[in-house]
């Protein structure tokens, strides 16, 4: 453990210079990412990062590896969390890793250059620890990053389903639901939930579904809808449907969905005038 002890603090010792020389040697013409950032803020906080890792890392020839990895694993969180290498291309922070690690292989080479004759052939083992390192903190990187990234997808679809899928409140009991785009079975789950909520939530009786902006679907989502108009009507909400394309009939029929309890209209105005006439006729009465 002597050595192990000597090039711990050889290493230590150069963080700062292999800090300066790695930020010094960076290519700053990468067309986006944290690299070719030119504010101070970001610069100051992109060499303290890189040295923290220069601390973590010499820890390898001291420490368990248990340890170790804990402490490299809090630092991967945190730096693939970080606003500005999450702007990065993931291939650009790879590129980095690796080039650093050159330089730990470099210093290694310097340190056995000035022992010689004094290390029994540990310097495989030396490189091969470096290599096995870098090669975790790749991998723990990527992961994390990809972890991040997908949840941050994952918010902003619930958010576009949210926006895409909105009941509009035409009066105190009457509502619109309008459809637009392609609908998956991700989308139509959340169609279903939403409507039935929202409907309840805000008291409605009767509810304007539109299709009109509603390209292609599946069979399954097609049988998804009719759920939904099936559920509406066990929670007290009349259903109109307007604007079924062709194809969406089609799908229907061949599944065997039948429309015998479902008021259809051509179009939303054809839907809101029936509406209006029925209820009309219903005061009369």
């Amino acid at each position: 453990m002597g050595k192990n002890n000597e090039l711990h603090a050889f290493l230590l010792n150069k963080a700062s210079q292999l800090t300066e020389e790695w930020y010094n040697s960076l290519d700053k013409n990468d067309p986006t990412g944290v690299y070719s950032s030119s504010d101070p803020k970001v610069i100051k906080t992109l060499k303290e990062q890189n040295f923290e890792f220069h601390l973590n890392l010499c820890e390898i020839f001291i420490e368990e590896d248990a340890l170790m990895l804990q402490k490299f694993n809090t630092w991967v969180q945190k730096v693939a969390r970080d606003k500005e290498h999450l702007n990065t291309p993931i291939h650009f922070i790879i590129r980095e890793f690796i080039r650093v690690r050159k330089q730990y292989l470099e210093f290694i080479e310097e340190f056995v250059s000035e022992n010689e004759g004094d290390i029994d052939n540990q310097i495989e083992k030396w490189n091969e620890m470096i290599i096995d390192a870098f090669d975790f903190a790749i991998l723990q990187f990527s992961e994390e990053t990809h972890k991040y990234s997908s949840s941050q997808l994952e918010a902003q679809q619930e958010m576009i389903n949210e926006l895409s899928s909105p009941i509009i409140t035409l009066n105190n009991d009457m509502a619109l639901l309008p459809l637009v785009g392609d609908i998956d079975t991700a989308r139509a789950k959340f169609i279903i939930e939403s409507t039935l909520n929202q409907c309840a939530d805000k008291g409605i009786t009767d509810l304007f579904i539109d299709l009109s902006g509603v390209v292609m679907v599946d069979t399954l989502v097609a049988q998804r809808i009719f759920h939904l108009i099936e559920a509406l009507r066990l929670i007290g909400v009349t259903t109109i449907i307007s604007g079924i394309r062709p194809e969406i009939a089609q799908t229907a029929v061949q599944l065997g969905l039948s429309f015998n309890n479902i008021i259809t209209k051509s179009t939303l105005s054809q839907a809101i005038t029936f509406k209006t006439e029925k209820s009309i006729v219903s005061r009369q009465m």
